[in-house]
């Protein structure tokens, strides 16, 4: 398979030449030190954190702007729904009500909306780590890094053929999208109504589903064919031994779980809101 039908980019970087089971562990510790918080000053430093890490890892932002849109109206959707369905949770949590807006003779509290922008920054204070480890991994070699902690290899393998044939799905999406266009299919905004164009996508599940059923058989048949699985152990082509930044990563990651655990029990214990410490 080219280099091109993956996500990863191909660029020289200390976060490159990491091992892919040390960047995956990073992943999962900052993963877990932003839930431990309920305060946007570390989500905060987390998210600048993050993005400083992908800039020094040379990862344009054209690269992750579509990425980015999509996780910032998501976060914001998110947010809505949450001000929506419980407007007064935050009120609830904080134990102040402070009124924003009001509809009906209901008030929208202001502690909500801080509460819905609290949780929307969580998401985006993963956000940077989660685009670092998928553009800054190849596939191989992250499987292999993934047998050499312990993964079974038949799972590691499964992580690896996912992350190549995603973006491969994606392409067939667009090419069965266009062939449906030219046919007459109204996709795009202002060529139907939106419960139309809704419904339109089907035309595209039923074939897309089909193509991907049709492509796991191909490879199925391939490593059977090759005896994949016959054997308890494999090597790997792409595998490497840790090396000295491996190391050091792996000292920072016990460094920021440990510190994240004493932070969490010793002084940002609950939700944080301006002028209350809750």
């Amino acid at each position: 398979m080219s280099r091109g039908s993956a996500l990863y980019v191909d660029n020289q970087s200390m976060m490159h030449s990491l091992d892919g089971g040390i960047k995956f562990l990073l992943l999962l510790v900052w993963t877990i030190c932003v839930f431990l918080f309920n305060d946007i000053r570390i989500f905060t430093l987390f998210f600048v954190s993050g993005m400083g890490l992908l800039f020094f890892s040379k990862i344009s932002f054209k690269t992750i702007k579509p990425l980015f849109i999509f996780i910032l109206t998501f976060t914001i959707v998110n947010s809505i729904f949450l001000i929506v369905i419980t407007p007064e949770y935050g009120s609830e949590l904080t134990g102040h009500f402070t009124p924003l807006l009001t509809f009906r003779g209901k008030g929208l509290p202001l502690e909500t909306v801080w509460f819905a922008l609290t949780l929307s920054m969580k998401y985006m204070a993963i956000f940077p780590l989660m685009l670092l480890f998928v553009l800054t991994t190849h596939p191989s070699k992250f499987a292999s890094s993934l047998n050499k902690i312990g993964v079974p290899y038949k799972v590691a393998y499964a992580i690896n053929i996912a992350l190549r044939y995603i973006p491969d799905v994606n392409k067939e999406f667009k090419n069965i999208m266009y062939a449906q266009e030219a046919r007459g299919v109204a996709f795009k905004k202002g060529e139907a109504s939106i419960f139309t164009r809704m419904r339109n996508y089907n035309t595209i599940l039923v074939p897309l589903i089909i193509s991907s059923l049709n492509r796991i058989e191909v490879i199925s048949n391939a490593m059977n064919l090759r005896g994949f699985g016959n054997l308890p152990k494999r090597t790997w082509y792409n595998g490497q031994k840790y090396s000295k930044d491996d190391v050091l990563v792996f000292i920072f990651i016990i460094l920021l779980f440990l510190l994240s655990l004493y932070l969490k029990m010793n002084i940002f214990k609950r939700f944080w809101y301006p002028g209350y410490l809750i």
